[in-house]
C-alpha cells in the first residue's frame, strides 16, 4: 500500500506580499520555511532576550533567510537597524532585505502573480 504523504500544515502569513513569495518559491520547487527562527538582539541584565528577530522566510538549500519589508520607511529604517545588528552578532547568517520593489520585480522578471502561477500549477 503506498504511503501517503501528509501536507503541511496551513501558514498563515503576516503580509499577503509573504503569501506571494512563498506561491513563487513553490512554483520554482524552492523548498522554504515561514519565520523558523527568533534570533535575540538585546538581552537584559538577568540575561533574558528582550529584543528578538524573527526572519520571515528560511531557504534550507541554500542556506538564506529572506526578510520582506514594505516601503513605509520608518518600518524599513527599523528592519535595516535591526538586520544591522544580526548581521554583527551573528556573522555567519546570510541574510537577504526584499522591499516592496525588489518583490515587484521578482514578479515583473518572472512573469507570473500569485493568481497566474497557481492556476498553471493547477493545469500540470
Amino acid at each position: 500500500m503506498p504511503t501517503k504523504v501528509k501536507p503541511p500544515p496551513a501558514v498563515t502569513f503576516a503580509h499577503p506580499s509573504e503569501a506571494e513569495i512563498a506561491r513563487l518559491l513553490d512554483f520554482y520547487g524552492v523548498r522554504w520555511e515561514y519565520e523558523p527562527r527568533q534570533f535575540p538582539l538585546e538581552w537584559a541584565e538577568d540575561g533574558r532576550p528582550t529584543k528578538h528577530f524573527t526572519p520571515d522566510f528560511y531557504l534550507p538549500d541554500f542556506d538564506l533567510y529572506i526578510e520582506i519589508t514594505t516601503l513605509k520607511s520608518s518600518l524599513a529604517n527599523r528592519k535595516n537597524r535591526k538586520l544591522r545588528r544580526l548581521r554583527e552578532l551573528y556573522p555567519d547568517i546570510q541574510i537577504k532585505l526584499l522591499n516592496a520593489r525588489d518583490v515587484e520585480a521578482l514578479f515583473t522578471k518572472y512573469g507570473r502573480r500569485g493568481e497566474e502561477m497557481n492556476a498553471t500549477k493547477a493545469e500540470k
